[in-house]
């Protein structure tokens, strides 16, 4: 770290929009207070349930007066990048780190990411996410190399702490002055509670840091470790085909944002070099008579047909008009919102656009 004497502070934002997640929540609430690096604050972000709003308000009264978790309810439309949006700008810490609402993170997390940043280059670091699934194991026909499906880092990415075109944003850190340069995550644009599970909202935030900053150095450090829980659901191959298909929707907006070569970059040796590999590894595995390899040689090629199918129809919707998505300026709440407030103005507005600049995407 730059002052060894002040370690970084960090203010971590968690997400959350349904009860249904209650004990997820609070487990991965507790694993932020329980870091060998102690965060200087969690945000907590309700996206539009009032319910749970006054219910974590409730639950986390004692832990607000001292400082250490805030309740905020999103302040922009719904969706998880006005919900980060919102978080960064009630953050007071000088950086922010997202932890998903269903993830626990491993003690030492936070001192990973915090190690990251001595060199003052460094403007984001992600970590690995590993999958707990619901079942007890990987169904065996889930390739390795979509484990992106469920939120978790996929064979392909490099080990060790190396730089990376993109973070992913369940398991991710980021300076705070990372926003002041590129502005906040960009609406219209990744999840929005139990809709269609598009995502892409940080790799988009991401190259468009590069280009405001070309000499920024992002990160991922397999040691900073996150268990992203994957519920039953999920599991199943029709979840599969969904979420491949609107990540396909997906690229297509961060193509039109931030451009093809810059948004397909690190999908094309993905394509061409890691995915034919895992035909291969499948169809030898199923040769050897070893369970799952044809179904994971068959989901692997399921997953590239269906994507491609989603990014040509979400490019054909823009070329027609499509939905519009926008990012602005994050601006920092002059005061830190109450518990439950809607304190602070953030990029998540649909009306506050980077100089005027907006975006036309797919429909989602």
């Amino acid at each position: 770290m730059n002052d060894r004497t002040s370690p970084p502070d960090f203010s971590v934002v968690i997400c959350v929009y349904t009860e249904d997640r209650w004990e997820d929540i609070l487990a991965a609430v507790d694993s932020v207070r329980n870091q060998s690096l102690p965060a200087r604050e969690t945000l907590l972000v309700v996206d539009h349930n009032e319910r749970l709003l006054s219910r974590l308000t409730e639950e986390y009264a004692d832990a607000r007066l001292r400082g250490e978790v805030r309740v905020l309810a999103n302040a922009g439309p719904r969706g998880l990048s006005a919900g980060r949006n919102t978080g960064i700008a009630a953050a007071r810490g000088d950086f922010v780190a997202f932890l998903d609402d269903d993830a626990v993170a491993e003690r030492d997390w936070l001192h990973h990411f915090a190690a990251a940043y001595d060199d003052p280059r460094v403007m984001a670091v992600g970590g690995r996410t590993l999958p707990a699934w619901a079942s007890g194991r990987r169904p065996a026909w889930f390739p390795e190399e979509f484990d992106w499906v469920v939120g978790c880092t996929y064979r392909g990415l490099p080990p060790g702490r190396v730089p990376v075109r993109n973070v992913l944003g369940g398991n991710a850190s980021f300076r705070r002055t990372a926003f002041d340069a590129a502005g906040g995550f960009a609406t219209g644009i990744g999840r929005d509670g139990d809709r269609r599970p598009l995502g892409c909202e940080e790799t988009e935030l991401c190259i468009r840091l590069s280009t405001a900053l070309p000499g920024a150095i992002l990160l991922i450090d397999d040691r900073a470790v996150i268990h992203h829980k994957v519920p039953t659901a999920r599991e199943r191959f029709d979840y599969f085909r969904t979420r491949v298909y609107a990540e396909g929707l997906s690229k297509a907006l961060v193509a039109v944002s931030v451009g093809a070569q810059k948004g397909l970059e690190s999908e094309r040796r993905y394509t061409t070099r890691v995915l034919p590999a895992g035909v291969l590894r499948g169809v030898r595995d199923a040769l050897r008579g070893r369970s799952g390899g044809a179904g994971r040689a068959g989901a692997i090629v399921t997953g590239v047909t269906l994507a491609a199918g989603g990014y040509a129809l979400g490019r054909l919707r823009a070329r027609r008009g499509g939905t519009t998505f926008a990012w602005g300026p994050i601006e920092r709440a002059a005061v830190p919102p109450a518990a439950g407030g809607r304190t602070g103005r953030t990029a998540g507005h649909e009306d506050t656009v980077l100089d005027g600049r907006t975006a036309e995407g797919a429909a989602s």
